[in-house]
């Protein structure tokens, strides 16, 4: 399966929140130009990115450190 990724019940691609981000547009701006899109979804989809960006780089931080004693990853 392919295609892009979209808010789900719309036809708004995810790639279009991030390209407002980007261009330095607010939340609200989108919304505005969106308003099929809900605020809950884009909290959401940027919380996850936020859990997976952070994850990937847990672990890639990881694997580059971990013969590394004077260094270590704080994990609570």
């Amino acid at each position: 399966m392919s295609g892009t990724a979209v808010f789900p019940g719309t036809r708004v691609p995810v790639q279009t929140l991030l390209d407002y981000l980007e261009g330095g547009e607010s939340i609200d701006d989108f919304l505005a130009g969106f308003p099929a899109v809900r605020r809950e979804q884009v909290i959401a989809f940027l919380e996850e990115a936020k859990d997976r960006l952070l994850e990937a780089m847990f672990f890639s931080m990881n694997a580059s450190i971990g013969d590394c004693p004077e260094i270590s990853l704080d994990t609570r």
